[in-house]
């Protein structure tokens, strides 16, 4: 055997070059930033594909015509209005009687087709305004489609007199300019960051995973921090609430508010829910495979070169 010749029991266990460290850190940071943009990238498209859709968001919000209470909130505002209105005092011999019947009207189904009917027209008029609005005006709804709702439905139920109660054109003030200015600037920078968001947190995943020298590991931490994202989408959509129903002035009314900010949030609490799953399952797919997989089996060893035994010449 030659001395230059290298056994080949050598040449197949010769270790495989390491990667470089640069590579290793490179994939590692893309696949951290990808992590970290997932729970703003679902924030965002969901409030702008999931909250600007008008249709999606009276559905949405049609069930809560019956949430006991929302409607205590509803019959409260009403009954306080109309006492106002009618210049009774709220706590006389009629304000009772008053706080009743509204509570009694928010049980029909006039109240329900009002309460659809209002939900569409304000959301259709603060779509308008973030979109096509003039800077410096409010956001105004005009009452009159609510209320014609209201009264068709009535007379469709043969209550008396419901075809002479009158349909005003008046326009009550949802939003005020300053809030409509705001609410227009970041309506801009959402719809951006909707679209670029999601699709860079994909794009960044996928180039870490390549880079990675062991794309078997980048997976299992791509998988980890996803589920981590969507952890902390759920907490952020937790605090959100408490500090949305914190912030009311009005005590009584935080059951009603806490309602309709879980039925709004309620897409997005599936999704961080899903996140979480997806990538739990991914982790867990890939730690059985490289546990009992085909790598985890035990190679045959290679023989060793058998030594060549004694020649003629040296015999």
């Amino acid at each position: 055997m030659s001395p230059r010749t290298t056994p080949r029991s050598q040449r197949l266990r010769r270790p495989p070059d390491r990667p470089p460290r640069v590579r290793d850190g490179l994939s590692a940071a893309l696949i951290a930033l990808a992590c970290l943009l997932l729970p703003f990238g679902a924030l965002a498209a969901w409030a702008a594909y999931g909250l600007t859709d008008t249709g999606r968001y009276v559905r949405t919000m049609a069930p809560l015509a019956t949430d006991p209470a929302v409607r205590n909130a509803v019959a409260d505002t009403m009954g306080a209005e109309l006492t106002r209105e009618l210049g009774l005092p709220l706590r006389g011999v009629m304000g009772p009687f008053v706080q009743d019947a509204a509570r009694s009207f928010t049980r029909t189904d006039a109240f329900r087709a009002g309460w659809d009917a209002a939900n569409r027209a304000t959301h259709t008029a603060v779509l308008h305004a973030v979109r096509q609005g003039d800077e410096g005006r409010p956001v105004t709804v005009d009452i009159a489609p609510v209320a014609a709702e209201v009264k068709r439905r009535l007379a469709d139920d043969n209550v008396p007199l419901a075809d002479r109660i009158p349909v005003p054109h008046t326009e009550v003030a949802v939003l005020p300019a300053a809030d409509a200015d705001r609410l227009r600037k970041g309506y801009d920078v959402l719809e951006v960051a909707a679209f670029w968001l999601p699709l860079a947190a994909v794009l960044l995943a996928v180039a870490g995973i390549t880079l990675a020298g062991c794309r078997r590991r980048a997976v299992t931490a791509t998988a980890l921090g996803t589920a981590l994202g969507g952890a902390l989408l759920g907490l952020a959509i937790a605090a959100g609430r408490h500090l949305t129903l914190a912030g009311l002035p009005a005590a009584p009314h935080r059951p009603a508010a806490g309602a309709v900010y879980d039925a709004l949030t309620a897409t997005l609490r599936t999704t961080s829910w899903l996140l979480l799953a997806l990538g739990l399952a991914v982790a867990a797919a890939t730690w059985l495979t490289t546990r009992f997989g085909p790598a985890a089996r035990p190679r045959t060893p290679i023989p060793p070169d058998p030594v060549p035994g004694p020649t003629e010449a040296r015999a």
